[in-house]
């Protein structure tokens, strides 16, 4: 009886505890999303603010552990241990498939793996939770760029544009695609 005593006396905090976080992320949703508004027009300094937010959000899971594993897997590919990486990001997955930047950190050690098909099948999970996450649908572009997909990639690239106009890289992208894929229905 004395072991179940303090997980009872947990019960009510961790319910609160749990409360507090559903009512956090409802907010982040709704700054994430006032955010992304904002972000479709501002200017080229005022978008990487935000754009800042957003991802500040986006990395935020409500987990310990999950926010561990993120932690690690991009220590990892900054040291460019991408075995490590690997190996973090697979553990996050699993441990939290509703964590959009798990997928998405997956997905960018598989590309700088150059494990194209694995990285697309991951950022079609970012995009299946997240469907404004601008950075995997950049990365997406990039890689059906480099797979010899032009009109796939211009398209995709002007999703990102609709979202995040100075994404870095992205009016370069379009710019250079756009002769091969004008008058080509997309």
């Amino acid at each position: 009886m004395g072991i179940l005593q303090p997980v009872i006396a947990a019960g009510p905090a961790q319910a609160q505890d749990a409360a507090e976080s559903a009512a956090q992320q409802a907010a982040d949703t709704q700054d994430v999303g006032a955010l992304l508004a904002a972000l479709a027009d501002a200017d080229p300094g005022e978008a990487d603010r935000l754009a800042g937010q957003i991802r500040h959000i986006w990395d935020a899971s409500g987990s310990a552990s999950a926010d561990y594993l993120l932690r690690r897997t991009r220590k990892a590919i900054e040291v460019e241990d991408l075995q490590a990486a690997l190996a973090h990001a697979t553990a996050l997955t699993d441990h939290a498939p509703e964590f959009a930047q798990g997928w998405a950190e997956r997905a960018r050690t598989f590309y700088a793996l150059d494990l194209y098909g694995p990285a697309i099948s991951d950022l079609e999970h970012v995009l299946a939770l997240n469907p404004q996450h601008f950075d995997a649908i950049m990365g997406l572009a990039v890689m059906l760029d480099q797979m010899g997909k032009p009109e796939d990639a211009y398209e995709a690239y002007l999703q990102v544009k609709a979202i995040h106009p100075h994404q870095a890289g992205l009016t370069e992208a379009l710019e250079r695609l756009e002769p091969q894929v004008r008058g080509k229905s997309l």
